[in-house]
């Protein structure tokens, strides 16, 4: 059986959720070198800015304006952080 490795994830109201990946998963993702806690961050924003995107762009009946503005302000904190628009990774734009 694999080990697991736990990382804390804490929101702005102080609360805490223990996460617990596989020993070793979280090196699959990184470059030598990197952080494993940067790595874990990274795809958590990746995931979020694709899930807003979904849900912005290719929700069934539209998407109300606050997800849109939600979704705006999700993508440009992905390219601040990945130095490239969500557009261009996901590989399409609305």
């Amino acid at each position: 059986m694999v080990e697991t490795e736990t990382y804390t994830i804490e929101g702005p109201g102080g609360d805490t959720e223990a996460l617990e990946l596989p020993a070793g998963l979280v090196d699959v993702f990184a470059e030598q070198g990197e952080d494993p806690t940067d790595v874990v961050a990274d795809v958590v924003v990746q995931a979020f800015a694709q899930q807003a995107h979904v849900v912005a762009h290719h929700s069934e009946g539209g998407a109300p304006a606050d997800i849109a503005e939600i979704n705006e302000q999700m993508e440009e904190l992905f390219e601040d952080r990945f130095g490239v628009p969500l557009s261009d990774a996901l590989g399409h734009s609305h």
